[in-house]
């Protein structure tokens, strides 16, 4: 596997591009029967759903067999890599390399700190307040609302949020006072139309405890490493076109028309960088077994709850 930072123009770090081969399952893997997604972690089914027919949004059933393939972070390491989101994402790329347990699979990946659920917060509304309203309420069952929630990206958890008298929240609230809290790992699932917690439900507790922007790093798909070329040679083939329109409206208008160059540059620059960090859908594999399998799973899974789920 590769991996390199990506940076904006004018240098920021932005995340770390992953570029996996010869991964081709992974082990928090995301399965699918027709409109019934099951994501399962190495054959533990950890979150069943079901996407309505009218696509408003997903009823979900949610297990408590995920396990986050992150080790417990010590205190001394977090104070080590504190302000550095580069040097946490080079970290927990490792863990996502090294473990049979994470949602990595062949192809291009990016691990960015700009999540968009930055963006949606309002300064009048308090952190604690907005990302109380970003989680996914629900267990073992929910609902994920596609009408209401449109476009902003909820965050699910994938086993209850801790209360905050917990043990690890407590820790971690006096990191988050000191300003050490180390980040929340989600991962974009395309077909929830939502982030999932891969590590740490403790952390994002906490951070809404304090009323503080938790730190943050997203991971999801990227363009693939084959089509990149392309769509590079696209860009640029579209750059050359503008100034070449340009350069035939100067010739027949004359020098008071612009050279195209101050608008083309910055498009071919946008374009550029989207092509490193945009989302690109999850993949999902198909169940084995389709439906029937899924039921039965669901069965199991809700045996004992009274549940109409299926």
């Amino acid at each position: 596997m590769q991996r390199s930072n990506v940076t904006r123009n004018d240098g920021t770090w932005v995340g770390l591009s992953l570029d996996v081969h010869d991964q081709h399952q992974p082990g928090l893997c995301v399965f699918s029967a027709g409109p019934r997604p099951l994501i399962s972690q190495t054959s533990r089914p950890v979150l069943l759903a079901v996407v309505e027919e009218q696509l408003g949004g997903v009823d979900f059933w949610r297990t408590d067999a995920y396990r986050s393939f992150v080790p417990p972070l010590r205190a001394d390491v977090a104070r080590a890599l504190t302000g550095s989101l580069e040097r946490w994402a080079h970290r927990f790329a490792q863990y996502l390399i090294d473990s049979p347990d994470s949602p990595l699979h062949e192809g291009r990946w990016l691990l960015s700190c700009e999540s968009p659920l930055r963006r949606w917060r309002h300064p009048n509304t308090s952190h604690a307040e907005y990302w109380n309203s970003m989680l996914v309420d629900g267990h073992p069952d929910g609902y994920i609302d596609w009408f209401v929630h449109s476009g902003a990206w909820e965050v699910l958890p994938l086993r209850p949020m801790p209360d905050t008298d917990d043990s690890r929240v407590k820790a971690y609230r006096k990191q988050a006072r000191e300003g050490t809290l180390p980040p929340v790992l989600l991962w974009w699932v395309s077909g929830l139309d939502c982030h999932l917690i891969l590590d740490s439900h403790a952390r994002l507790a906490a951070a809404i405890a304090e009323s503080i922007e938790p730190p943050l790093l997203q991971l999801h798909r990227t363009v693939p490493r084959d089509d990149l070329a392309a769509r590079v040679d696209e860009a640029v083939s579209f750059y050359e076109d503008e100034l070449a329109r340009f350069t035939e409206l100067r010739a027949v208008h004359g020098p008071t028309v612009p050279d195209g160059a101050a608008t083309a540059g910055p498009q071919l620059v946008r374009l550029l960088h989207d092509l490193n960090t945009a989302e690109q859908p999850t993949w999902s594999w198909p169940l084995p077994g389709g439906e029937d399998q899924w039921r039965r799973i669901a069965r199991e899974v809700t045996a004992g709850h009274g549940c109409h789920f299926i």
